[in-house]
C-alpha cells in the first residue's frame, strides 16, 4: 500500500511555510515596479499581517483538502495556492497600485489576478515547494493507480 499521508502532510507545511513570504514578495515586487524609491514601510507591514492570513486560511484549505482521501480530493492544493492572490492584490489595491497589463488569455482564466501574481506551479511560490509538491503528486498518482487498476 502506498502511504500519501506523510507526503500530503510534507507538502501542507511547507505551503503554510512558504505562503508569507510569498505575500510580502510579491507585494515588494509589484511595488518597486510601480513606484520609485524603496517600498512603504506601512505597506510591507501590511503585506506580512497579509501573509500571515494567507498562511492560516488558504494553509488551512490546503490542509483541509490534503487530508482527505485521494478519491475524494476535488481540487489541487495549486489550485487553492492560486487563491492566495487575493492577499497580495487587497494589500496593492488599497496602496493605489493600478493592475498591472496581462495576456488577455490570462486575463479571462484568471479574472481576479490584476498584478499577474497566480503562480504556475509550487516553486512559484516558493522553490522549496516544488519537491514535496512532486513527491505528493507521485504518491497519491500512485496510489490511484494501485486503487483503481486491475
Amino acid at each position: 500500500m502506498v502511504r500519501v499521508e506523510p507526503h500530503a502532510t510534507a507538502l501542507a507545511d511547507a505551503v503554510v511555510a512558504a505562503l508569507p513570504g510569498w505575500v510580502e514578495r510579491s507585494v515588494a515586487r509589484i511595488l518597486t515596479a510601480w513606484q520609485d524609491g524603496p517600498p512603504d514601510p506601512d505597506v510591507l507591514a501590511a503585506a506580512q499581517d497579509a501573509g500571515r492570513r494567507a498562511a492560516v486560511e488558504v494553509g488551512g484549505q490546503v490542509r483541509a483538502l490534503l487530508a482527505a482521501d485521494v478519491d475524494e480530493q476535488r481540487s489541487t492544493p495549486l489550485a487553492l495556492l492560486r487563491t492566495a492572490v487575493r492577499y497580495p492584490t487587497e494589500i496593492l489595491q488599497a496602496a493605489g497600485v493600478p493592475p498591472v497589463v496581462r495576456d488577455p488569455i490570462q486575463e479571462r482564466l484568471l479574472p481576479a489576478d490584476l498584478y499577474d501574481l497566480s503562480p504556475a506551479s509550487f516553486a512559484d511560490v516558493d522553490p522549496a515547494l516544488a519537491e514535496p509538491g512532486l513527491v505528493w503528486g507521485a504518491a497519491k498518482a500512485l496510489a490511484h493507480r494501485r486503487r483503481h487498476t486491475p
